[in-house]
């Protein structure tokens, strides 16, 4: 049987999240959060035992290109183009964001 989300679970989620819900929108959330944990496990009965693992999500055979060390931007150049620079202590000075 697969595992169902109570009330109690989904305004805990709410709480961690900082979101406020209305009475329908717990019913609708604990419905659909209980929908999405029985089709997982429906989905974990899936006899996978001849598929081979996937390693990685592009197409094999593809050609990556060696990670080589190259110079970077230099600094003084970077705080010449910036607004407002703090060019005595190398940095870049940004907007307060709260």
């Amino acid at each position: 049987m697969a595992p169902t989300i109570t009330r109690d679970e989904v305004l805990r989620i709410a709480a961690l999240a900082h979101l406020e819900l209305t009475d329908a929108e717990i019913e609708l959330f604990s419905r659909q959060l209980s929908d999405i944990l029985a089709y997982a496990a429906e989905v974990q009965e899936a006899d996978t035992s001849g598929v081979a693992p996937t390693a990685h999500p592009l197409p094999t055979g593809m050609v990556w290109r060696e990670d080589e060390p190259a110079p970077g931007l230099d600094r003084d150049a970077a705080l010449e183009q910036a607004p407002d620079a703090a060019r005595e202590a190398g940095l870049f000075r940004v907007p307060r964001v709260l």
